[in-house]
């Protein structure tokens, strides 16, 4: 059982992968790069299901003149040859080729969604579930599937996901009516629109959300203004979870004088509170190759979200702990650190926090409410 409130629950080396999707189509050496981000929900049973990204990456990406990259296909996964001296290979995670802009790039590793069910409060695992697990299944999807958010509205469970392909980097929509059994629904944002989030219940009878575009060029501030340029959180409003209309009013900028100063983006889907809409979302500020992730919070207004009543994006909410994975270093291939939070669940007097901690594993967090009073 992990001891005290702040704990890993789950690591690259609790997944078995005999039991991956990719064991289907490949026989070639694999490994876990990270078991992280996880979506966050409680399930009818009570208990809590992680819905962990498991990037999993050939053992020798590099064969012979070439870098190898893993796609899914209607018939099976496939192994993709790049030409080395056409590439750039600085990044772990990644392979930009040579002389393109816009950048095109390649993943070392294909993602995909492994079901982790826990206890009623996030201490033991219960069962993880590889006979539900989430893997690309259209060609949308077909360079992997990462970084789910969960919200639950009503009776229906509501998941998003990063899809990454060729064809474009989008927002995709699962749906379930148990938290466990997800259904694919299509893309719902286009390109490069990342860290979409429901928000857990309607606001007039519509649903909400979280959205974060992602662009090549972004426009200037006046100098004496308090906001700084770049990747912001934007909301939008939707009637029936699947056509989005993005608000016209701005969302979360990042401001001058904090450390996120890179980009902001969306973290836990919104939960109502007596307060008003509590969320907590990631600041990055520019340093090293990936930068420093670190978690805030904000309150909206519960019957016009785009009104904030409340930013808190002074000290964080949260930062990584090298404390945490002193024991799997050996496995960290980032250097920066890196804590990205992606649920929240009500626990009484105290609220149960999930993330990825060093783009490596799980993390979870008991948070006493009075942190935001």
């Amino acid at each position: 059982m992990p001891a005290g409130d702040d704990y890993l629950i789950f690591r690259p080396d609790d997944v078995d992968l005999s039991r991956s999707p990719l064991r289907r189509s490949i026989a070639e050496p694999t490994y876990v790069l990270g078991a992280f981000n996880p979506g966050l929900t409680r399930l009818p049973n009570g208990n809590l299901l992680l819905m962990v990204r498991v990037a999993e990456a050939l053992r020798d990406p590099v064969q012979g003149d070439s870098a190898r990259a893993i796609r899914w296909t209607p018939e099976g996964y496939v192994l993709d040859r790049h030409a080395l001296h056409g590439l750039h290979i600085d990044d772990p995670r990644q392979f930009a080729l040579k002389d393109r802009n816009p950048r095109l790039l390649g993943l070392t590793s294909l993602s995909w969604l492994l079901p982790v069910e826990l206890d009623v409060q996030g201490r033991d695992i219960v069962r993880i579930h590889y006979d539900k697990a989430i893997e690309p299944s259209a060609s949308f999807l077909d360079y992997g599937v990462e970084d789910a958010r969960i919200s639950r509205v009503g009776d229906t469970w509501w998941m998003t996901v990063c899809g990454v392909s060729a064809e474009r980097h989008c927002t995709a929509m699962y749906r379930s009516t148990n938290g466990l059994d997800y259904d694919l629904l299509g893309v719902v944002l286009d390109h490069q629109n990342k860290d979409m989030l429901l928000f857990e219940g309607k606001v007039a009878d519509k649903y909400m959300a979280l959205t974060r575009p992602l662009g090549e060029v972004y426009f200037a501030y006046p100098q004496d203004s308090e906001w700084l340029g770049g990747p912001a959180i934007n909301m939008a409003q939707s009637p029936d979870g699947l056509h989005w209309k993005p608000l016209d009013t701005p969302g979360i900028r990042a401001r001058k004088g904090t450390t996120s100063t890179q980009r902001i983006g969306g973290g836990s889907p919104p939960i109502l509170t007596d307060d008003g809409w509590l969320m907590l979302y990631h600041g990055v500020e520019k340093q090293g190759l990936v930068g420093v992730y670190r978690s805030f919070w904000a309150l909206l207004d519960r019957d016009d979200p785009a009104r904030i009543l409340r930013l808190e994006d002074g000290a964080p909410l949260f930062e990584a702990d090298p404390a945490l994975t002193a024991d799997i270093a050996h496995q960290m291939y980032l250097p920066t650190p890196v804590v990205f939070t992606t649920g929240i669940v009500d626990a009484g007097d105290h609220y149960i926090v999930a993330h990825g901690e060093a783009d490596l594993a799980c993390r979870i967090t008991h948070t006493p409410k009075e942190r935001f009073a």
